[in-house]
């Protein structure tokens, strides 16, 4: 064969197969950790496939467990996979992969919620924010209890272009309840319309990519399961700090059934609430009737420059927290009435 031919293509030997690693290291999923295994390799690939042409990659793997999406990513000819797995059951089966693949995968034993990515990979990786999306990736099929705070990490992340996101824009591609998913992609006026709806889409082209129906896991979750492709945008829609941002929308979607200004409201102490609700209504020109799930990123651009405002004119502001105004209200009412009962 001539030096100019091609090198064949990685794939993994001959390995017990995903439901042999389960039975053979005794694993079983972990209800109070919300574990489902994923088994049919025909639904990793496809997860993998959907993420993009991961050859020659540089793979960041979140709960991988028992290694079904692992095996997919390997045999996509990636450079590099790092997994981080928590649960340390999982490991032995984690490690006979790596035998398998000398040099491709990378396991770490820890919590992806703390684990510090942004030095996982090599720096001539990283491009510049506005330039395509680096060669790196994030894949994970993710317990339910984990997901939903992890997003939001992440999304936090892409705001301050820090943690997976110091390499660039990097891809994510992750398993969420087809709820939360379908919560991640709802548009204005869908009844899945949500905090996540805003805080996702205003950093992210996010795309529910397909549904993975429950009986496909082990054990069968009580739902289906969606796959969700994240890309972050080179401009965010909302040109203002994540935290000012997240407590805007968060405040609005709090009475959801309810008008709008219900919940813009309680950005504001009781004294000065109506006012300075009206206020930012008027100046950003939002109508109060309007339902929090039928407001617009728009919408929600103009209410967060309008509050920034407010906050850098009173700086006491931002720091205001409605539910702790309510628990001094409530601990204050008692003692008024232990004070006129002392007085009889």
């Amino acid at each position: 064969m001539g030096p100019q031919a091609k090198l064949a293509a990685f794939h993994l030997p001959p390995l017990p197969t995903v439901g042999e690693i389960v039975k053979l290291f005794g694993l079983r999923a972990q209800k109070q950790l919300s574990q489902n295994f994923l088994l049919d390799l025909r639904l990793t690939d496809k997860i993998v496939r959907k993420t993009g042409n991961l050859k020659n990659a540089h793979v960041y793997e979140v709960g991988p467990g028992p290694g079904g999406i692992t095996r997919s990513i390997l045999n996509a000819e990636v450079a590099n996979l790092l997994v981080v797995e928590k649960d340390t059951r999982f490991i032995p089966g984690l490690q006979m992969l790596s035998d398998a693949a000398p040099g491709k995968l990378r396991i770490v034993h820890g919590d992806v919620l703390t684990f510090k990515v942004d030095r996982a990979f090599p720096e001539n990786l990283k491009r510049r924010w506005e330039d395509d999306p680096p060669n790196v990736y994030i894949i994970g099929n993710l317990p339910f209890s984990v997901s939903t705070p992890l997003i939001i990490k992440w999304l936090e992340n892409i705001s301050n272009r820090d943690g997976p996101f110091v390499y660039g824009r990097t891809q994510m591609t992750l398993t969420f309840q087809k709820e939360v998913a379908e919560r991640l992609t709802a548009g204005t006026g869908n009844k899945q319309r949500s905090r996540l709806s805003i805080m996702a889409q205003y950093l992210c082209k996010v795309h529910n990519s397909f549904t993975i129906p429950g009986q496909a896991f082990v054990p069968k979750p009580e739902v289906d399961v969606g796959v969700v492709h994240f890309t972050p945008l080179v401009q965010p829609q909302i040109n203002q700090p994540f935290k000012l941002v997240e407590k805007v929308v968060q405040s609005t979607f709090q009475f959801r059934r309810k008008y709008c200004h219900h919940g813009i409201g309680i950005l504001f102490p009781q004294a000065e609430r109506s006012k300075n609700t009206e206020k930012m209504l008027m100046l950003a020109d939002v109508d109060p009737t309007l339902r929090p799930g039928q407001l617009s990123i728009l919408h929600f651009k103009n209410l967060c420059d309008v509050y920034r405002k407010m906050c850098d004119e009173n700086p006491n502001l931002f720091t205001y927290n409605y539910r702790e105004e309510l628990k001094q209200k409530k601990s204050e009412k008692p003692k008024k009435q232990t004070d006129e009962s002392d007085l009889d």
